[in-house]
Formats: structure tokens, sequence, C-alpha cells
């Protein structure tokens, strides 16, 4: 009996769970994966780890050597660009970026983590030298590089969300003069509401970074390679420009064939199947089911894809899955120099794009009891909650400290997915140990805070 035919279209999170979960359930398939990058399965969120210096070798910040796979029979092959889908015949066109030949494949089941690509302002002087993007192999050894070059004295990063900050910290360490810019309120202003993002920016300033927020660049100027970024009102010396100004679907090959929204996104049911018979997407690309929201938005993270490959093989050859894919809550953290937070669900923007009615409650507090002095970690932290008004289920959250707290966005996430109320978390049986927390703990509090309670 001839193996069943499953071709994966990229090699980054959600391929590379594909093939694991391939491999471990099913000893009867033929697994092809293509990948149009000529390095596969680069890490751009290890991407600051490698510019600071912080990771064994360049080559290694990926998620597994083609070798990996390719000795346990999968067919890999990485500078190959699937462009077309032929549904009627069930192959896929792919083209060689080596040879530019071109050749039909078939499948029996087709799974699509084709991800994002890197969005770039559409100003003059965007093609100039020394104007970089911050994603991807290729553009993270050209920016450590740069960084490592003394005559590169000053860095302007364009864009003031989690990659961009990362950008940010990596070139400060790196001893540049740094400017962040960008058209928003406040950085990180789409992760944290601002009670929390007022403190990220005065750590960028105390740091030494220019943050310039509202800004609105209008060209990079230079002869040859860029000399100055040029606001309505400004120009800010710039030997170095990272772009880090978001990411768009890379689903332009699919126009036609698969069903995108407005933006480009794939559009799946609630078994992450698309329009078409036997093709499934997965990860960036993809609208994901936000438990939080109860609705599909789009959640660009690692963690999401790996669940929902996860998903799709577990039921990739029933005729009709059994249960539905269950959702995702969307967690993620970040350190900003000398601060760590994570954050988990809805914030104040992202509900409102959503369009949910919710309610928030700010929290600030001490890591410890109060008779631990300041100068023995007893440092200060901050909760943010937000909740359904009437029912109070928990729909988000984040935490901030120079302490690292980013494990209690966990308990977060677990509370956001099992559908828990302020009053769960209010009474939720913590351990306490004065040298790690308060007796009750501080998502307790935090909890009993949002509910009124005056206990503190």
């Amino acid at each position: 009996m001839a193996k069943s035919k499953v071709i994966i279209v990229g090699a980054s999170h959600g391929g590379h769970q594909a093939i694991l979960e391939l491999l471990q359930r099913n000893s009867d398939v033929d697994i092809t994966l293509f990948e149009a990058g000529d390095f596969v399965s680069f890490m751009s969120c290890g991407m600051q780890l490698y510019l600071e210096n912080s990771v064994t070798n360049v080559n290694d910040v990926r998620n597994f050597k083609p070798e990996q796979f390719t000795k346990k029979g999968v067919h890999l092959l990485n500078n190959h660009e699937v462009t077309h889908i032929n549904a009627d015949k069930k192959t896929v066109t792919v083209k060689s970026n080596q040879s530019g030949d071109t050749e039909e494949v078939g499948y029996d089941k087709l799974i699509l983590s084709s991800g994002v690509v890197p969005k770039e302002l559409p100003i003059p002087g965007k093609k100039l030298k020394n104007v970089y993007l911050m994603r991807g192999y290729d553009w993270a050894t050209s920016i450590k590089q740069k960084l490592e070059d003394k005559k590169v004295k000053n860095v302007t990063v364009v864009g003031a969300g989690y990659i961009g900050l990362e950008a940010v910290e990596a070139s400060r360490k790196a001893g540049k003069n740094v400017t962040l810019l960008d058209v928003i309120d406040h950085p990180l202003g789409a992760y944290l509401d601002p009670e929390m993002t007022s403190i990220i920016e005065k750590e960028l300033n105390d740091k030494g970074v220019k943050v310039v927020m509202n800004a609105h660049i209008q060209e990079f100027a230079g002869v040859g390679k860029v000399e100055t970024v040029k606001t309505e009102d400004k120009e800010y010396p710039s030997d170095l420009v990272i772009q880090a100004v978001g990411v768009q679907p890379n689903t332009q090959w699919l126009n036609g064939t698969i069903e995108l929204d407005g933006h480009g996104f794939i559009k799946t049911d609630e078994y992450l199947r698309t329009n078409l018979p036997d093709v499934y997407a997965i990860g960036d690309a993809t609208l994901a089911y936000s438990v939080a929201a109860g609705k599909h938005l789009p959640i660009a993270l690692a963690t999401v894809a790996r669940r929902e490959a996860r998903y799709v093989v577990q039921h990739l050859f029933e005729k009709k899955p059994e249960v539905p894919f269950k959702g995702i809550v969307g967690s993620s953290a970040l350190s900003v120099f000398d601060y760590h937070f994570a954050t988990s669900g809805l914030n104040e923007t992202t509900a409102k794009r959503a369009g949910i009615s919710i309610k928030t409650s700010f929290y600030q507090d001490t890591l410890r009891p109060q008779y631990v002095p300041a100068d023995k970690g007893n440092v200060s932290v901050f909760v943010k909650l937000a909740y359904e008004p009437n029912s109070h289920r928990i729909v988000g959250g984040a935490v901030l400290s120079t302490y690292d707290l980013t494990a209690q966005g966990n308990v977060i996430a677990l509370a956001i997915q099992h559908k828990l109320r302020l009053e769960d978390l209010a009474e939720a049986d913590f351990f306490f140990q004065p040298g790690f927390d308060r007796q009750w703990s501080l998502l307790n509090l935090a909890a009993q805070h949002a509910l009124g309670d005056n206990l503190f």
C-alpha cells in the first residue's frame, strides 16, 4: 500500500512541529517540506541573543538542522518556493530558487505554514545602504557586522514593538547612540496598557535611548548610504537604520486559490481546514481562534503555530476531526534592560480592535512582605488584569517588574484558558515563603484589588 503523501510549506515553528508530530504518530507517511529560504528554520526570536553574543553560534539559532529529519526519510528541500496550489489535481507547483526550474508535486494532505514577511516603510531612501530589516538569518548577520563596526555610531530603530525594542537594547549594549522612532504614542503600545508603557519608556530614557513617539517618518536620506532619518519636523543622524514596523502574511501567492481576509490572512474553520479539501493552514499567516476574545484574531507567536500543528496532525487523517481546535490564549514576554514583563490574552488596545468590551484593574505592590527592605530585593511589582464587566471572566493580564516575574504570565494564561473569574483567582491556593512572595500571592492580591476588596 502506497504511503500517504504529506507536503508542508514552510520550515519555521509550524512546519517543524508538523514534522515532529507526523514522525511520532505515523509510520506510513511520505513527508516533504519545502522552504523558500536558503537557511532552514532560523529563529528570528533569538536574534537579540545572537546580537548580544549570548548564543553558541549564529548557525545554531534555529529550530532544527535538515539532517535531523532527512536521516529519518523526510524530503526537506530548501531554496524551493511553492508558487501555486492546483487543487483539482492535488498538486503544488514548486520553483527552484537556484535553477529557476518548476515542477508539480502531488499530495494527499497539504499543510501551509507560510508565515509572515517583514514590512518596510514605503518612503524614499528605503533602498539605501545600511537600511536593514530585523528578521531572518541574512539580516541578523548583517546587523551584527554593523554593531561591531566602530564607524557606525548612530543607530535609528523604526518601530517600538517587541522586535524594535530588541534592536534598541542590542544596539545600546553595543555602545551605539540609539534613537527609537514610532508613530504610536508609547513604546509597546499594542502590547501593554499605559500604566506599564510609561514605566518602559522611562527605562529606555534612563538607559540613554532617545525615544521619539508620534514621529511621522518622511524619508531615509543620504548619498548611496543612509545618513539621516527625516520626520515631519526633525532630522536624526543615522549610520544604520533598523526597520521593525510589523509583518504581513506571506500569502500573495495564494490569492484566488485560498480564501483570505482583507489583510491577507488565511481563513480556516474550527478544524484549521482551508476552503480547499485536504489543505490545512497554521501559524502566523492565519487568524488564530482566541479563547479570550471568542473570535479569530491575528496572533503571530511560535507557541500558537506549534499548538495548531500538533492539533492538525493529530486529526489529519480523520474524515472529520472528533473535536475542534480549542483555541489559544496568546502569551509573550520580553526584557527591556532591567525590566521584565509577560502578557497574556487581551489588553485595552487589542480588545478595542476586536470589538470586545472589557474592564481593567492596575495593581502595584512589593514583591515580598514589608519587613523585607528594598535593598534586599523587595522590589516594586505591577499587575494589570482585564476581565468581562458582568461575568468577571479573566480575558487578559500582564506582570512587570525588575524582578523576573514572567512565569506569573503563565498563571494568567492558564486562568484565561480555563475561563476563570476574578473570584477564582482571588482565592487560588498558591505557596508562600517570604524569600519569594507574600502571604497572599501577587495575583491573589491583584484579583482582590480588582474586586474592590480592601484587605491590604
